[in-house]
């Protein structure tokens, strides 16, 4: 077995929903590996992926799984599918009985079982315990050992050190999280030399400290590409939404040498969302971070290089290349573009917002804060499916959450199947008609002023914690003078270029634009960002692939 110095965060996950069965399997499993390793237990799939998630965010290791076959809702061959997402190297066991041999067969080839126990294994010395001391042996000589992880320190109402945990979240980067107050994080300011004036600090695996980094440093510090290693490529795709991460698939497994920008994270909008439930091929749905990581792989193993914390603030058409330029002064050129930049919440004009952004008011789902929220009353601000992804997310711990939507009601923007779920849970409720006023907080959020739309009355409520979903707008600015645009600075493309449908009066090729190409040839659209698209991570998607074949037929001809 290994030495607790060895497994000090270590975790073997048990999911039973039998809380009996539960109880016992964590009790022997303590018997034998509770000095060396922490048992964490849970009895539902769902929750049972919640906790690896958990766990993955603040950068602990999980060696082994161990997860019953017969369980409603998820079944331990789908939790285990979902469960590889998070952690592809821990060691996978079913709990089935005689009768499941079958299934526990086909599971070793759909989730890569490593093994499967009958139960009862009494006595676990002969049954289980010779199984999991083989199992934990082989993943301490993998490549998913113990590793250091990235550090954080700052404090808990802070908008930057809230961004640092947000980045470092969304794209995948584990780390653990210290506050400057506790006992620990004084330790890590004092060992990098720090006063803890200036926050967050952030250590790297190798123990390099950074004060306040801005995006593009912590990227490079914690192993992420940000620069694009050659100067030249087929296809330069803007934006690592669905649409973009679409057209990377694409492009780079059909042979462009492509080349995905990012200026933040993967995913977009659709990465924060905690719950897809209508993305055909998920039934259980899908968590837009799942799906984003699933994606972003995909892109990376067909050859596609994906850049992070990369601003691009220009565009031009220099003959046959298009000409990319980064906020640093560099740049990259393509045969062709696809613009991707997607969309960005809008914000909340009203006073106090701005100062307590970060501090108890976020944009979008923020689900780095969402364990922060457990017991607490929470308010959304918007009535479309993000708002109504992110209240059923959030009200599996918050003591309640309340929509307040401006609207008659949430059939306007929200997918009915969202407006059912909000409709049965207990601790959801709608404020129809109804606006914010005003936000009021010293460090952080502490109250809210509310008003109804119809009556102008008023009323002040305690506040802790705002989410805000109220309609987007398109990260096309850099785009004026280059890109046709709609007076709300979405893309025009193809037909709509027009008012009667003619290409643009400046348009040189003999050709009418393709259905997703621009005023400029070779440079097309794809996603939120152009006009009168659907707003949907399915189109989103489809627009992505789409582009890349007009790609090709532009490549062809000229």
């Amino acid at each position: 077995m290994a030495q607790a110095s060895d497994a000090a965060r270590t975790v073997i996950l048990t999911v039973d929903d039998d809380p009996g069965v539960s109880r016992a399997v964590a009790r022997d499993l303590r018997r034998r590996y509770g000095e060396s390793y922490r048992i964490v237990r849970a009895e539902s799939g769902e929750s049972a992926l919640d906790a690896l998630r958990e766990l993955k965010l603040r950068g602990d290791l999980v060696a082994v799984i161990l997860a019953d076959y017969r369980m409603p809702q998820m079944n331990g061959i789908e939790f285990l599918e979902q469960a590889l997402d998070v952690y592809p190297g821990a060691r996978r066991v079913l709990l089935t009985a005689y009768a499941d041999t079958s299934a526990a067969i086909d599971a070793i080839n759909v989730v890569d079982l490593d093994h499967y126990l009958l139960k009862p294994w009494d006595p676990p010395e002969e049954k289980l315990y010779p199984v999991l001391d083989d199992l934990l042996e082989a993943w301490r000589c993998s490549d998913f050992r113990p590793v250091p992880s990235t550090k954080v320190v700052g404090h808990r109402w802070s908008a930057r050190s809230s961004d640092v945990r947000e980045f470092l979240a969304r794209n995948q980067v584990p780390y653990r999280w210290y506050s400057a107050d506790e006992p620990e994080g004084k330790r890590l300011l004092a060992a990098a030399g720090q006063d803890g004036q200036r926050l967050p600090l952030v250590i790297t695996p190798d123990g390099t400290p950074l004060v306040e980094p801005e995006a593009p440093e912590l990227a490079a510090q914690v192993g992420l590409a940000t620069t694009p290693a050659a100067d030249f490529y087929d296809l330069v795709v803007i934006g690592g939404g669905p649409a973009g991460l679409g057209a990377a698939v694409y492009g780079a497994s059909e042979g462009l040498r492509t080349v995905l920008v990012e200026r933040s994270a993967t995913g977009g909008q659709a990465g924060q969302s905690s719950r897809i439930e209508n993305y055909l091929g998920f039934p259980d749905g899908v968590s837009g971070a799942q799906l984003t990581d699933r994606a972003r792989r995909q892109a990376a193993r067909f050859g596609a290089e994906i850049l992070t914390a990369r601003q691009v603030t220009g565009l031009e058409a220099n003959g046959a290349a298009r000409t990319v330029r980064f906020s640093d002064g560099s740049a990259v050129a393509a045969h062709s573009v696809i613009l991707a930049t997607g969309v960005s919440y809008r914000q909340l004009e009203a006073p106090g917002c701005h100062d307590l952004t970060g501090c108890g008011v976020y944009y979008g789902s923020a689900l780095t804060e969402a364990a922060s929220c457990q017991g607490h009353d929470v308010y959304i601000v918007g009535g479309a499916n993000s708002a109504g992804q992110a209240a059923m997310y959030l009200a599996r711990g918050a003591k309640s959450v309340t929509l307040l939507v401006r609207g008659q009601d949430l059939s306007a923007s929200m997918s009915y199947y969202l407006i059912q779920q909000i409709n049965e849970a207990p601790n959801i409720s709608v404020r129809a008609r109804t606006v914010v006023e005003s936000a009021h907080g010293s460090d952080h959020l502490e109250q809210l002023t509310l008003r109804d739309v119809d009556s102008g009355q008023t009323e002040l409520v305690d506040a802790q914690w705002m989410f805000v979903f109220i309609g987007a707008a398109p990260l096309t600015q850099w785009l004026d003078g280059t890109v046709l645009r709609d007076e709300h600075g979405f893309i025009l493309a193809g037909p709509d270029l027009t008012d009667d449908g003619r290409p643009p009066a400046d348009w040189e090729l003999d050709r009418p634009p393709y259905h997703l190409e621009t005023n400029i040839p070779g440079v097309f659209v794809a996603g939120d960002a152009r006009a009168e698209s659907a707003k949907r991570v399915a189109s989103a998607v489809g627009e992505g692939a789409m582009a890349v074949m007009l790609v090709h037929r532009y490549l062809e001809q000229s």
